[in-house]
């Protein structure tokens, strides 16, 4: 499993840890929306500050 952070176009370090708890949350919350596959193989979630 790889998380890659991005902030501003700036690539941002993140240890496995914090790659684990990420991803986890982030699988967690997804895979229990309508029209998710349980096995889909890549989640990309974009946020935006307005």
């Amino acid at each position: 499993m790889e998380v890659k952070l991005t902030v501003d176009g700036k690539d941002i370090e993140i240890n496995n840890f914090v790659q684990k708890i990420l991803a986890g949350t982030i699988i967690g919350a997804v895979s229990t929306l309508n029209g998710v596959e349980d096995d889909c193989g890549e989640i990309v979630l974009k946020i935006s500050r307005c």
